[in-house]
């Protein structure tokens, strides 16, 4: 082989590699046409960095940041696999792996799904939560033979998801063990951060990843029971003071129901009607704050009533007792013959005629009837 062959098959003399991007973790230095590392090449690794040397498929010898000169006594590792000759001559063909070392920041998190807590004051809720985290690689040779392999580049997207997934179980956790209440855990934003933090080591170590930090930016609750908390917080401002607060309620509709009406006469008498039913309720609603609210008498409904069995006196119905000779109303004693439900001073079934001697009994005091072996009567307690 010429020089001038061998010459064209050498890497540079200066093998270096100068990050312009913010989101690259591990970067192939590349190697083309068969080119070889001479013994003598430097090697420049930055701040930040770490540079991996990889022969035959296996993690060679490592080198931190610094010059580096190329030669067999600072490459102890590939000198046992190659013999590293004179002149321009190399057997080394292997490959050149850059590791960034810096923290990558601003890594967002967040929950996809609510998750479900219990709660002592709304028994379960569902929250979401968001945040921000930092990593950074600590041990790159571990780094590359659990996660980025032989890849020409390996980016944070190709491993965020999965660090998310670690950060969300430990977060989740740490707030199930809390028993802290909903409404308080904005007040525990850090100690929740360090807590999944210290969880999430373990994990983080297994591919040679460090956690620098959680941040920890909201934990929320579903719309409507965010919007019902702000209610109960807006009926609170006003105190005891309830008649304000309907005034505001009434006034804060008015112009909601004008902008509802449709087009047309009818519309405008519909549209005039809510008005002035509104009008009336703000009206009812000052009156009552003022404490000159009188309620209009509205007409009552007639009420259903039966037959007291005893005195034959009218009671509404559903009532338990007569309001006249004090005898239970609606107590039937029931046929065992044919089912009938009669009256408990019957003798004989209105129904079939059977004599109710062998029915089922009753209570001495109120006449309600009784189960069989049933001591004490369901409806006045007494004892039979």
């Amino acid at each position: 082989m010429g020089i001038l062959s061998a010459i064209k098959k050498q890497l540079p003399k200066v093998i270096e590699w100068s990050d312009d991007s913010s989101d690259t973790i591990v970067y192939r230095y590349p190697v083309t046409d068969r080119k070889e590392i001479m013994t003598g090449s430097q090697l420049t690794v930055r701040e930040s960095q770490v540079a991996i040397f990889v022969a035959q498929g296996k993690i060679a010898d490592v080198f931190l940041p610094g010059r580096h000169k190329l030669a067999t006594e600072n490459l102890p590792i590939l000198t046992t696999i190659f013999s590293w000759k004179y002149a321009f001559e190399s057997p080394y063909t292997g490959e050149i792996y850059f590791v960034n070392t810096k923290q990558f920041i601003n890594q967002k998190w967040g929950t996809s799904n609510p998750i479900m807590i219990r709660d002592n004051d709304f028994g379960m809720a569902r929250i979401r939560a968001f945040g921000i985290f930092a990593f950074k690689i600590k041990d790159a040779a571990t780094l590359m033979r659990e996660l980025s392999g032989t890849g020409a580049s390996y980016k944070t997207e190709d491993i965020v998801e999965q660090l998310k997934k670690i950060i969300l179980n430990n977060l989740v956790d740490s707030i199930a063990e809390s028993n802290i209440a909903v409404l308080d855990l904005a007040a525990n934003y850090r100690e929740f951060g360090a807590i999944a933090k210290e969880h999430a080591l373990t994990d983080f170590d297994a591919y040679g990843i460090e956690l620098t930090s959680i941040y920890i930016e909201n934990i929320s609750l579903p719309e409507e029971v965010a919007k019902a908390l702000d209610t109960r917080t807006s009926v609170g401002m006003f105190g005891n003071e309830m008649g304000k607060y309907i005034q505001y309620q009434t006034a804060q509709a008015i112009p909601e129901a004008a902008k509802n009406t449709g087009g047309g006469i009818a519309a405008i008498g519909v549209g005039m009607g809510a008005g002035l039913s509104m009008m009336k309720s703000v009206t009812g609603a000052i009156n009552e704050a003022n404490g000159s609210y009188q309620p209009q008498a509205q007409p009552q409904a007639a009420q259903a009533t039966e037959k007291c069995y005893k005195c034959g006196a009218a009671v509404p119905v559903g009532s338990k007792f007569c309001s006249v000779c004090g005898s239970t109303v609606n107590v039937k004693v029931k046929c065992q013959s044919c089912g009938f439900d009669n009256n408990p001073s019957a003798k004989f079934c209105g129904e079939c005629g059977k004599k109710l001697t062998e029915s089922a009994p009753v209570c001495k005091k109120c006449g309600s009837a009784l189960q069989a072996k049933q001591r004490f009567c369901p409806e006045c307690g007494t004892e039979n």
